[in-house]
């Protein structure tokens, strides 16, 4: 049956009116659809954030939902900032191995080099390789040891803040100056060292509370900045991955020390995983899957990158939910790395809608 021409025009009209927020997006991955349902399920805590997926420079996925100001109503774009959270980790790592590739610092020197004024003895031993590997034992910086340095793997944010200091003593900089002068020479226009005058875009962050109320979160800067603290967005992370795994910040042997399986974790997400210097990765899967997950208060972070298919992964939320238990808090997260991880790439004309 045809439609009159007027009414078929206003048929047209309402098609038009509400996809006008949407991008369609041609691919030929069908699990694209498998994300989707996955965003849109009602069967979990709603999704309130973004994700982008890109391909050798293609974006091939993209979606929003929510707000970045609940009380305003404001919706969330692709263009806004969030905190990023351990996912900080592998950028303070990178300037820590810029300085090592000048030979302003060398990986196997003691901190006590490059922080004279450290009062306890251990900064005669402790070294930077151990500071990026959480193998030190540093649990206050007026205490002795916690373990036989080198013995095991204790996850540390105060190492990196350590990291951070040792770049201020080469550099003769703050940390804020050096990190910030460090995106822009690399081209990451919107990722930033947390200040007001630089966070134009900044989403707001927000926790569950245990009687399900969600709250405006407050103490989401609390941790030092070069462990988890940067703020960034869903297209600087994909474009920092590009730089990053094309040698185009470091020289190849000097990634691949970024990438060497130095320490095991026991992962309260993953179970158990892998650590490089600030990267992580399963066993025996750095050509296939590798990267970090980040929180901090109010926002629960994941930049993956698949080598193999040159895929960037990344997925940013500004709502805390079930902290009592991280696997519910990463859900949506780990549940669209799997199917990533295992998409498959011959389904041929798949068209997806994403926000």
């Amino acid at each position: 049956m045809q439609l009159p021409y007027f009414s078929l025009l206003i048929f047209v009209v309402l098609i038009f009116s509400n996809c006008k927020n949407q991008k369609v997006v041609q691919t030929n991955d069908d699990y694209l659809l498998a994300i989707d349902s996955v965003i849109e399920s009602d069967s979990v805590k709603p999704f309130n954030g973004v994700v982008l997926i890109v391909r050798e420079g293609k974006e091939i996925y993209s979606k929003t939902k929510g707000f970045s100001d609940r009380d305003k109503k404001i919706p969330l774009t692709l263009k806004n900032q969030f905190v990023i959270g351990s996912i900080s980790k592998q950028i303070t790592a990178v300037m820590i191995l810029e300085e090592y590739e000048k030979g302003t610092l060398k990986l196997e020197q003691t901190i006590r080099t490059y922080l004279p004024n450290l009062e306890q003895s251990w900064a005669d031993s402790v070294t930077i390789h151990h500071l990026l590997t959480h193998t030190h034992g540093i649990k206050e910086l007026n205490q002795p040891l916690a373990f036989p340095l080198g013995s095991r793997f204790d996850y540390s944010q105060l190492g990196f803040e350590l990291l951070s200091n040792i770049l201020e003593s080469i550099k003769k900089q703050s940390f804020e100056t050096i990190s910030n002068d460090f995106f822009q020479r690399i081209g990451l226009k919107n990722t930033v060292y947390p200040s007001l005058k630089k966070q134009k875009k900044m989403t707001k962050g927000y926790t569950e509370q245990e009687n399900g109320d969600i709250i405006y979160e407050t103490n989401t800067f609390k941790n030092y900045v070069a462990a988890g603290g940067f703020i960034s967005t869903a297209y600087d992370l994909v474009k920092w991955n590009k730089l990053l795994h094309s040698g185009k910040i470091l020289k190849k042997d000097t990634f691949k020390l970024m990438v060497q399986r130095y320490e095991t974790r026991k992962h309260p997400i993953f179970d158990e995983i892998d650590y490089g210097y600030g990267l992580t990765f399963k066993k025996n899967e750095q050509t296939i899957q590798i990267g970090a997950l980040g929180f901090a208060a109010g926002f629960v972070s994941s930049n993956f990158y698949f080598p193999q298919t040159k895929t960037s992964l990344i997925v940013l939320e500004n709502t805390a939910y079930q902290l009592q238990d991280f696997k519910k808090t990463f859900y949506h997260h780990t549940t669209l790395l799997e199917i990533v991880k295992n998409g498959k790439n011959n389904t041929k004309n798949n068209n997806t809608q994403s926000n």
